[in-house]
């Protein structure tokens, strides 16, 4: 569905359900060139939000506290008041928007009754980051809404902190980050300690971002990303004995890790060393990408799929026989598995005329080895989260 399509649908199901003239809010989901699990140790990414969107229609109703959201892909409705806002059942869409909601009435700003229609063309479970954008389209459009007055920051870590508190999963920010403050042909170069970021243009003249969904479950709120994130943890307090001015993974070398090798068992020490190389990729990706050399940063690709393949361990069969044939491909610079993993999506730099016969022999063979089609989707780099047309009641 187009955005243009997605974005009608939405308001007229608005207009149709609530019968009121909506604010319009798109936020669009994300890609990552490098750095994947880097953004919770205080690391470096280089994310860039893309062309595919959550679009939120939202207006006050006339109800005091009585809130009214409408999930269009799902036909799903919750309602629920303002002085109980509490999580929903594990999994479900609804904490998304739930969790934003209870962190705006944590700032102490007083809300009324709103209704809300929200759909999307980010597909679902594929590492693009769908979550995010809700929560950022929510947070967005209730600031702009009842004039709360947050900055993009604010907002993005208020989504972040919806995520930890309503959702249970312990997300760092680059998600949230890049829908919000996504810009147009660049991505960001984001310090996820400060949060400064620093936007790269990137010249895509000859080659184009091609995504392929493995179509497997993605399994980002189960147990195995808190478990690595708390591997990361129990790394860093060893390292912290012998080096105290390390307070996260990114203040850490490979030669200071090996010195502190023998008190950590081998599964963390792989953990800890994957995040320590994947930093020092994605500053070696900027390089490559201001001298326009899309082959090393290609190889960079390539380097990270293996690191989150056998050191991480966050890929899956589905995963690494998609960048197993991207490598075995001469129109491919480079793939990898991106997001939080265990599903979800590769990310291939090709050249420009290549994509279909690519995606007609990765297609067969795939359904044939596993019994499922992947997706396929072309996009590019766009700006974040906005309002698309500013009406209030």
């Amino acid at each position: 569905m187009t955005t243009q399509v997605l974005t009608e649908r939405v308001k007229s199901l608005f207009k149709e359900k609530y019968g009121s003239a909506p604010l319009l809010v798109q936020s669009p989901g994300r890609i990552n060139i490098i750095g994947e699990h880097t953004d919770y140790n205080d690391g470096f990414v280089l994310p860039g939000a893309i062309d595919r969107y959550i679009v939120s229609a939202i207006a006050k109703n006339d109800s005091t506290d009585q809130c009214r959201v409408l999930a269009a892909d799902m036909d799903s409705e919750i309602q629920f008041s303002l002085s109980d806002v509490r999580p929903s059942e594990k999994g479900s869409w609804q904490n998304y928007v739930l969790g934003v909601v209870s962190e705006i009435g944590k700032r102490g700003v007083q809300l009324q009754g709103f209704d809300i229609v929200f759909g999307g063309n980010i597909p679902k479970g594929s590492g693009l980051s769908s979550s995010a954008a809700l929560e950022n389209a929510i947070a967005f459009g209730l600031n702009e809404l009842f004039d709360i007055g947050m900055s993009k920051t604010e907002m993005m870590l208020l989504s972040q902190k919806a995520e930890h508190n309503f959702v249970g999963v312990q997300c760092g920010i680059m998600d949230q980050f890049a829908s919000m403050h996504g810009k147009s042909e660049h991505v960001l170069l984001l310090d996820c300690r400060s949060l400064d970021f620093t936007p790269v243009t990137i010249d895509f003249s000859d080659c184009e971002i091609l995504l392929i969904n493995s179509n497997v479950k993605h399994s980002l709120a189960d147990s195995a990303y808190n478990n690595r994130r708390k591997s990361c943890e129990s790394g860093v307090g060893i390292l912290q004995s012998v080096f105290p001015e390390i307070k996260a993974l990114r203040d850490a070398s490979e030669d200071q890790l090996s010195e502190v090798k023998e008190q950590m068992d081998s599964d963390t020490y792989k953990k800890c060393l994957y995040v320590v190389q994947e930093n020092n990729r994605v500053q070696e990706a900027v390089k490559a990408i201001k001298n326009n050399d899309i082959p090393l940063l290609g190889s960079l690709l390539f380097q990270s799929h293996a690191g989150l393949e056998h050191q991480y361990e966050v890929s899956c069969p589905e995963l690494d026989f998609l960048v197993e044939k991207a490598r075995e491909n001469s129109s491919i610079f480079g793939s990898r598995m991106m997001g939080g993993g265990f599903g979800g999506c590769t990310i291939n730099i090709i050249k420009k005329g290549a994509a279909q016969a690519f995606v007609a022999s990765v297609e067969e063979e795939y359904t044939l080895k596993f019994d499922k089609k992947p997706s396929i989707y072309n996009v590019s780099l766009t700006n974040g989260t906005s309002i698309l047309e500013s009406v209030k009641n």
